[in-house]
């Protein structure tokens, strides 16, 4: 299974799901340890705020993304790629991933203003 999550610079998960451009991608195998994450960084036109579907995208074929925040536009888009959008209020990645592969609860978002604006735009959005 690959699990995507979106990071900050400083390594926690990222908050704006939809102009992150650092992602740590997880291939995660069955009874396995969880294996050391493969570094993303998306160049503008691939963040998912304004990639136009028209060609490959790094983090097509992640099954679940696990984000710190993501506007419903973010939810849908992803959906359209087969991949389940985890919202949490867990900083830390490999802590989230290691939750959510045991099938525990997360920690619930941190609040997110800038979500106010992503509902706005996702009224008009193509996604």
């Amino acid at each position: 299974m690959r699990v995507a999550v979106a990071v900050e610079p400083s390594g926690q998960i990222s908050g704006h799901a939809g102009q992150c451009r650092h992602w740590w991608v997880y291939d995660c195998q069955a009874g396995a340890a969880l294996p050391e994450p493969q570094a993303v960084e998306l160049a503008r036109e691939q963040l998912p705020h304004h990639f136009k579907d028209d060609g490959p995208h790094p983090l097509r074929g992640c099954e679940i993304l696990v984000v710190g925040s993501a506007g419903e536009g973010f939810v849908r888009h992803m959906a359209a790629w087969g991949a389940e959008v985890v919202r949490t209020g867990e900083r830390d990645p490999r802590r989230a991933l290691e939750q959510l592969i045991a099938g525990e609860a997360l920690p619930d978002t941190r609040p997110d203003l800038s979500l106010v604006l992503c509902k706005l735009r996702d009224l008009f959005s193509r996604h």
